[in-house]
């Protein structure tokens, strides 16, 4: 599985989860390595923390544009 993936599955697991989203706020490399049960290494943390919140952002993003469609049918 690549980094890609598995942040993915991060971010799924995180946004339907309000308390990961908090832990996630809070300290973004520690709820990551919850959810993932994987210790990141230090070179890769910043790199596995920006694609969780960039995956974060885009389906909150898809998720307001859903709503929107929703309302102008």
């Amino acid at each position: 599985m690549d980094i890609k993936e598995q942040a993915m599955k991060i971010v799924e697991k995180i946004s339907k989860d309000e308390k990961l989203q908090k832990e996630f706020k809070e300290d973004p490399i520690a709820a990551i390595e919850k959810v993932s049960g994987v210790d990141i290494p230090d070179d890769m943390k910043d790199k596995v923390a920006d694609m969780v919140k960039t995956g974060l952002k885009a389906d909150a993003a898809s998720g307001l544009l859903g709503g929107l469609k929703d309302l102008i049918k």
